[in-house]
């Protein structure tokens, strides 16, 4: 198995490529070991000193790290537990529920709106390691959670007012402004 690796505009996350699916649907991001519990390899990674957030998206792995800690001395132990998960075949998940879920009933502006995120944004922002999730649209404001290398990037928030921002206030008249949230 041959593992690939990318940088990500954040100099704290690297996108580790497995050739092979990583989710069949959905993304899971886990913020702290706690959240990671339900995933064995999020596990793993997380008990190497100095990882501080995993995801996963549908062929890739974005893992990020402490400030303090060199990329030269992680990347071998992050290579190596990726390597062990996937050749022991083990499930990435110990239940479906960890991946995003959405289920809701739209209006016609939000169906607009995660139409655009999905055929435009989200391919883009997945290039890079990350993910922007749709947590809601109120009195013209679009909430979005950044996932993966997006979190924490310094340029996410060019990116939200300057590009998904102008590019959905083009496409949809009802959207005035997006903000991050958490």
């Amino acid at each position: 198995m041959f593992i690939q690796t990318e940088s990500t505009p954040n100099p704290n996350t690297l996108k580790f490529l497995p050739g092979r699916a990583v989710m069949a649907r959905g993304t899971a991001d886990f913020a702290d070991s706690q959240a990671a519990q339900v995933s064995p390899l999020a596990v793993k990674l997380f008990a190497i000193d100095g990882v501080t957030r995993v995801f996963y998206g549908s062929d890739f792995i974005t893992v990020g790290k402490g400030g303090g800690v060199d990329w030269a001395i992680l990347k071998p132990q992050i290579l190596a537990a990726i390597m062990d998960h996937f050749t022991s075949q083990a499930p990435l998940l110990a239940d479906d529920s960890a991946a995003e879920a959405t289920g809701e009933a739209d209006s016609e502006v939000v169906a607009q709106i995660k139409e655009l995120l999905d055929t435009r944004v989200r391919p883009a922002v997945a290039n890079d390691g990350g993910d922007i999730i749709f947590r809601g649209f109120e009195d013209g404001v679009v909430y979005l959670h950044m996932q993966g290398s997006c979190s924490g990037c310094p340029s996410s928030t060019a990116t939200l007012k300057h590009g998904i921002e102008n590019m959905l206030r083009y496409y949809v008249p009802e959207v005035q402004s997006v903000r991050a949230v958490d």
